[in-house]
């Protein structure tokens, strides 16, 4: 099983002039272009599942699209996707914040799945989906260390409740590194598909361990790649799964 787990910024783009003529500007342009290329991208790895972060639902800069479901279209996958911010009347009220969404995307059938929402943070969605006899989960931890470990301790529960092998991908946010963590694999039992804690933030530049793809003892990481590709400010991650 191939596994693709991507922050794509809402296909919004990377440098290049980002943050002309002020700050952050790219996150406010139309986003057909930057999409097109990944997912002539995701096309060359054949994924069978694809987690994806920071993915617009439906708002001007696509269209009034979801990027999820012209993926989805694209690859001739089935697909989930949801909001992050749960029950937040003031995400819900803004434009383009209400639209901003995970999703998770499959060759396969996808079967019992659930929407959970943290009780702490801005970001707070959980995709729990069940996929060829595995578990997976998509995540966006808040930007704030004390709500990322309120948010591991309940990712934790949802992780023990699991009755197969998990995997977890998402962008965790950890920006006092990797430790960060460490009490939570201790904890799961899950191992880093990573072996080498290899950066994956900014694209153009990478020196931050922002994003994971986390696993069940009864899976075997058979291979584990960061492309060097710049369509976000992430870089992608790419792992070939087996079971033990």
């Amino acid at each position: 099983m191939r596994f693709l787990l991507y922050n794509i910024r809402y296909a919004t783009g990377h440098n290049n002039g980002y943050h002309i003529p002020f700050p952050y500007s790219g996150f406010f342009r139309s986003t057909q272009r930057k999409l097109d290329e990944i997912i002539d991208f995701i096309k060359v790895y054949t994924p069978d599942v694809i987690g994806l972060v920071e993915v617009d639902s439906g708002s001007y800069r696509t269209g009034r699209y979801c990027q999820a479901e012209m993926i989805a279209h694209s690859l001739g996958y089935s697909h989930l996707v949801e909001t992050k911010y749960g029950n937040n009347g003031f995400a819900k009220k803004v434009p383009v914040l209400n639209k901003q969404s995970n999703a998770l995307l499959t060759r396969k059938n996808i079967g019992k799945h659930s929407f959970h929402y943290f009780d702490e943070g801005f970001k707070r969605l959980v995709i729990e989906a069940e996929v060829d006899s595995v578990i997976f989960f998509i995540v966006h931890l808040s930007l704030k260390y004390r709500h990322r470990q309120y948010q591991l301790q309940r990712l934790h529960q949802l992780v023990k409740e699991a009755d197969k092998p998990v995997i977890i991908g998402g962008d965790f946010n950890t920006f006092w590194g990797s430790n960060e963590i460490e009490l939570f694999l201790a904890a799961t039992g899950l191992q880093n598909a990573d072996h080498n804690s290899t950066p994956s933030h900014p694209s153009h530049s990478p020196h931050r361990h922002l994003d994971f793809i986390l696993h069940s003892k009864e899976l075997k990481v058979n291979s584990f790649h960061i492309p060097n590709i710049q369509l976000s400010d992430h870089s992608p991650l790419i792992c070939d799964f087996t079971f033990n």
